[in-house]
């Protein structure tokens, strides 16, 4: 093989070239919830730690992230011998629509289909749920946020929110992004005080009934593996796991 070279296309995009071919590629790209990833793709193994070496020494201050599937311990390896370490694992899960069982609302629990909410009160609840998951478990454990939003408005869009009312407080909330016929469930959460009242069980419940009048047989989420709460409420409505992920994170030193 001829001498590896490493190009930088762009600010976001990296090709490794050898024997006159491009044998793999980089880029960057940051999440709409400010995290930067990297992801390399390789035709040749070997092209891997140069890409890698080019990229990190180009974005020395950067933390950066990247995803791995679980079962992809090679690749893991690769990142590792990068300077990456895994940070935090997700499960994969998928969600049959028809079959699930919600059960009656519980009392004090009023659900707000999804747009019919009021803006100025789920902002408020978007803002206490992310600071209480912050200040507890931290953010980076809910699941990415792949849709874009302005800088310092974390309400992706509010048409997109079902509510739940908690003795007539905004309590809890579930983001559902549609997509064919499949559905992500982006967003489960209920604030502190409104926890152990149902609540989350009658968003999943209401927001699965709905998919299902919509002719969208399944949805599909992912669980930080730690959250044992999340990950009992979806298996109770037949979620089946389908794969897991690897968030690897390399810190400045």
């Amino acid at each position: 093989m001829n001498t590896m070279m490493i190009n930088r296309v762009d600010e976001t995009e990296w090709q490794a070239v050898a024997d006159e071919q491009i044998v793999g590629h980089g880029d960057v790209s940051y999440r709409p919830d400010g995290r930067l990833f990297v992801s390399i793709d390789v035709w040749r193994d070997e092209a891997f730690d140069p890409l890698a070496e080019a990229m990190l020494g180009e974005l020395p201050t950067a933390v950066l992230h990247t995803l791995v599937g679980g079962e992809d311990t090679e690749l893991t390896a690769r990142w590792e011998r990068a300077g990456f370490a895994v940070e935090r694992r997700e499960w994969e899960y998928l969600l049959p629509t028809r079959a699930a069982v919600a059960g009656p609302v519980p009392e004090g629990v009023t659900i707000l289909p999804a747009g019919t909410a009021d803006e100025g009160l789920l902002r408020e609840l978007d803002r206490t749920v992310r600071a209480q998951v912050d200040a507890a478990v931290g953010w980076h454990t809910m699941p990415a946020e792949l849709r874009p939003h302005p800088a310092g408005d974390t309400l992706i869009d509010p048409s997109l929110y079902a509510v739940a009312v908690v003795d007539g407080q905004y309590g809890g909330l579930i983001r559902v992004v549609s997509r064919g016929s499949r559905a992500r469930i982006g967003l489960l959460a209920v604030r502190a005080e409104c926890r152990r009242r149902g609540a989350g069980q009658a968003l999943l419940g209401h927001t699965l009934a709905v998919l299902d009048e919509a002719g969208i047989g399944t949805a599909w989420t992912e669980i930080d593996q730690a959250n044992t709460a999340a990950t009992a409420l979806f298996e109770r409505f037949g979620a089946r796991r389908t794969g897991h992920l690897a968030e690897l994170v390399r810190r400045p030193h």
